[in-house]
């Protein structure tokens, strides 16, 4: 069998850290193009990974080189037309989250993609981490009863590239770092966002908010869901101390605590000191395996023909929340949705 052919798009963090599990971690896979808007750095990184093909935009790649899916790592307001362009060239599509920058770039992305018959999946890593897998599987098995309460928390130890300070590029720390929680609340709820009221703040980066106005680095989102149940985020970045991502679901029967802030891999413990843990210094660290088996699913979609386990209507889903946030944000009221 011919190994699936990725293109990968964006050489920033994100991207860096795709090409390199599609290049040496998933087995039935090649690398074989790397396309950034800084052809420098496409170059750079290319030599890096032993891929021979670097370009500074798709259609460039498009023209020069066969392959058969593309991942999208780029800053967000540039995914929809990354994402509709492949779609027409009839490449399957891996695309980082936030999905889009509006609901309709959301859906174009949905509609190109259907249209051309090839995959559309989208980042939500969590899905394919080891524990959260085994939480939702515990709760679909109803061992702790009916979800009645789902906290997710996503906080960052270092501030995003300067376009995703800005809410009109980026759709704010909410979408750039939170978007994970909004996915997982409704993915363990099991359900829809029929209501969400949100509330932010700048206390630390007092700097940023003079640039850009509508920034803030704290926000508190809470939710309901169409079965009734509540959730609750909330989201800080930049914090001091570390990568930290956990959630907890209150059932009926019981509660259920998910990942922790301490890296298992090394604790001490002195007379003096007492018991001393280490904790995830990043993202990248902390979700190691699932951005692996992430992109080992796309490929196994690709050769299998199946439907990814996180879609596009996943994607959208997860934006309407981001959105209704910021308008929570802005209004200061609860903000209603569908939750069909």
């Amino acid at each position: 069998m011919n190994p699936v052919r990725i293109c990968v798009v964006g050489a920033g963090r994100a991207g860096m850290v795709h090409a390199r599990n599609y290049q040496f971690q998933i087995a039935d896979t090649e690398l074989v193009a790397l396309v950034d808007a800084d052809l420098g750095l496409a170059r750079s990184e290319a030599q890096k990974l032993r891929v021979g093909a670097f370009f500074s935009t798709l259609e460039e790649a498009l023209e020069e080189v066969e392959f058969d899916g593309v991942c999208i790592a780029t800053p967000t307001f540039t995914h929809a037309q990354i994402a509709i362009a492949a779609a027409g060239a009839r490449k399957h599509i891996f695309c980082e989250k936030p999905m889009a920058l509006t609901l309709k770039e959301a859906e174009e992305m949905i509609q190109a993609a259907r249209k051309a018959g090839v995959i559309l999946q989208i980042g939500f890593m969590r899905r394919f981490d080891p524990v959260f897998i085994a939480a939702k599987e515990r709760l679909d098995r109803g061992d702790i009863g009916r979800p009645m309460l789902i906290r997710s928390l996503t906080r960052g130890p270092g501030l995003p590239p300067p376009w995703a300070c800005d809410v009109k590029t980026s759709n704010g720390m909410l979408a750039e770092v939170n978007s994970h929680d909004f996915d997982t609340i409704r993915w363990l709820g099991g359900s829809e966002f029929v209501r969400i009221y949100a509330e932010s703040n700048t206390l630390k980066c007092f700097d940023l908010r003079e640039k850009y106005p509508d920034f803030y680095d704290n926000a508190v989102v809470t939710f309901r869901l169409k079965n009734g149940t509540l959730g609750l985020l909330d989201g800080a970045c930049p914090v001091d101390y570390g990568y930290d991502a956990r959630a907890e679901v209150l059932g009926t029967e019981g509660v259920m605590i998910i990942g922790e802030l301490r890296d298992l891999a090394v604790l001490s413990c002195t007379r003096k000191g007492g018991i001393v843990a280490s904790n995830y210094p990043g993202w990248r660290e902390r979700f190691r395996e699932a951005y692996i088996a992430e992109a080992r699913h796309f490929v196994e979609c690709i050769i299998e023909g199946k439907g990814p386990k996180v879609s596009g209507e996943d994607g959208k889903r997860a934006l309407e929340g981001v959105l209704a946030a910021n308008q929570s944000i802005q209004s200061g009221v609860p903000v209603s949705l569908g939750g069909s």
